[in-house]
């Protein structure tokens, strides 16, 4: 493609309102432009890389034995509804109606129409296992778009989904897939981790995310020092390796604590360790008020105990619900004379806790050598916190790290959540009427599209990988009014193609310094130089990644480029 006849817009500056290094360089580099808050529109180079993303993911999925279609982007509610989800996804959830009052959601996912096509074109266990996908825009109405590509309002995402007769035919397919996602994250030349995670409002068990590693990532994966073991933060359970203090029960007392309400506050002024204290927190489970338990130097985790209770919705008491259903104000709240309508449940540290300190339900008091048992009754202790760095690894290898990563891809084992709902059967061998197992696989194309940028880039811009860059070459002739440059660019530019070489030639009457600073930010493999040797047909190749350059004939620029851009 020649320059001039194609769009690639650069900027010098870096946009105002551009947070993360993946946003600044493709915006900078004419790869996307902003249409309104979280949506995109993908400029020529960006559709380029796009469509590579696509390429790879479409020969992995083949080769997991998935089939492609394409489904419609806007679902009927009645779908969402039979599924239970119209009610429980949330405002992230776009809703619209048409002109006759009928009500649809914008595809954020698309369990509700695969299982419906499914339901109604399968009847006998001989079709399955089936492995379905599509890649194709998504909707979700994010609170607060941000960092570009990452956090969007409409982004394109490969979605699948398997159907079973068996769980170990999902078993099976979903290693397939893990394998799968496996391959197209190291194709694209990813520094990812595969973590244990938790499947959200998507239903089911048994769930990895891919994450890449990336400073700027929004969610934070534990792993082990020692050992292959990694998962979302949310996810990683505790080892209970806790040991009682050696001394005996104090007298419980109450003792005045005035304007003192957090635990660092309350623990500085009493001079105890914040592992001593107990920290009790108000929660609403669906329609029942909760108290947890945690000990003071730890956080409950709210996702953990979304699924102890197998519950859709999990959130903090407001104050105004603390004060009526525990009779106290949220700084004062303790495990001693909770109302026994209300549960009381407690991470495992807090059973270990030998004359601690807690809230004693009452403004500007607090408890001392406070002892569970003898104090308060818990009616169950389970893993309810935040595993924290330091904490043994669970699988006994090393200890715990923390790294920041991107999510790019999620697979799931959704079970029978859809199919029982909406009534997804089949006829077994023999002629039994069963559910359909299901399973779900999901990649963000363009999200991997910047995760990509975030990993690959210096200061002078993008360094694109073989495998996803929109061109192999970029051929920049200094001065196109010299005969000898453009001449020979274009012979370069004819021949290169002709070698089965993506190339892109800068035909625009541009200063050289102008040309050379948009092929670095664009960021294209190899760089090839036309200038003052063109009549010798010596040329200057410059490789992106190394930022090497070294002066070469043409008769060897081919060959030799051809064997460094193998994809």
């Amino acid at each position: 493609m020649k320059q001039s006849m194609t769009l690639i817009p650069t900027l010098r500056e870096v946009p105002a309102d551009a947070e993360v290094k993946s946003h600044q360089l493709l915006l900078r580099a004419g790869f996307i432009r902003q249409n309104t808050s979280g949506i995109y529109s993908f400029l020529p180079l960006g559709k380029k890389v796009l469509k590579k993303v696509e390429d790879i993911v479409r020969e992995e999925m083949e080769n997991a034995d998935a089939v492609e279609l394409l489904m419609p982007a806007m679902q009927a509610a009645e779908l969402w509804q039979e599924s239970g989800r119209w009610y429980s996804y949330g405002p992230e959830l776009m809703r619209l109606k048409d002109r006759h009052n009928r009500d649809f959601a914008l595809g954020a996912t698309h369990e509700e129409v695969i299982t419906t096509i499914v339901r109604d074109e399968v009847k006998s266990y001989k079709k399955l296992p089936l492995t379905l996908y599509q890649i194709q825009n998504k909707f979700r109405d994010e609170k607060r778009p941000r960092f570009g590509l990452l956090r969007g309002r409409e982004f394109l995402m490969k979605d699948a989904y398997s159907f079973h007769a068996s769980h170990e035919s999902l078993d099976d397919v979903y290693q397939k897939m893990y394998t799968a996602y496996s391959n197209i994250f190291t194709r694209l030349g990813l520094n990812f981790r595969a973590v244990i995670a938790d499947s959200g409002a998507m239903g089911g068990k048994d769930t990895h995310e891919f994450m890449v590693l990336s400073e700027i990532g929004e969610d934070t994966i534990a792993y082990s020092s020692e050992s292959s073991f990694a998962a979302n933060i949310e996810m990683a359970p505790v080892v209970a390796n806790y040991e009682r203090k050696n001394e005996e029960n104090k007298e419980l007392e109450k003792v005045e604590t005035p304007n003192q309400k957090t635990i660092e506050e309350v623990s500085s002024f009493l001079q105890v360790e914040s592992a001593d204290c107990i920290k009790t927190i108000g929660f609403k489970v669906d329609e029942k008020f909760v108290a947890v338990l945690v000990r003071g130097d730890h956080e409950i985790n709210d996702v953990k105990l979304k699924n102890l209770y197998q519950a859709s919705i999990v959130e903090l008491a407001t104050p105004e619900e603390v004060k009526e259903q525990f009779g106290c104000s949220i700084g004062s709240l303790g495990p001693i004379g909770i109302p026994t309508s209300i549960e009381v449940i407690a991470d495992s540290a807090v059973e270990y806790i030998v004359n601690g300190v807690s809230g004693a339900n009452e403004e500007g008091y607090h408890y001392t050598n406070v002892n569970p048992v003898r104090d308060f009754t818990v009616t169950q202790y389970t893993d309810l916190r935040f595993i924290q760095e330091g904490d043994l690894s669970p699988d006994g290898q090393g200890v715990i790290q923390f790294a920041k990563g991107i999510e790019v891809g999620h697979i799931f084992k959704l079970g029978t959540r859809y199919s029982e709902a909406m009534g997804a059967t089949y006829l077994d061998e023999n002629g039994r009427t069963q559910h359909m197992i299901m399973g779900c696989y999901g990649i963000g194309v363009s999200r991997v599209m910047a995760a990509v940028v975030e990993q690959f880039h210096d200061e002078s811009g993008i360094v694109w990988p073989n495998s996803v860059t929109p061109y192999d070459v970029h051929v920049i002739p200094v001065n196109v009014k010299n005969e000898a440059q453009a001449n020979l660019a274009e012979e370069l530019y004819s021949d290169l193609k002709k070698a089965g070489l993506e190339v892109l030639l800068d035909d625009r009457q541009e200063r050289p310094g102008v040309k050379f600073a948009d092929a670095d930010l664009i960021g294209l493999p190899v760089r090839v130089t036309v200038g003052k040797k063109a009549e010798e047909k010596i040329v200057e190749v410059k490789w992106r990644k190394t930022g090497e350059m070294e002066e070469l004939s043409v008769d060897q620029l081919i060959q030799t480029i051809r064997q460094s851009v193998v994809k």
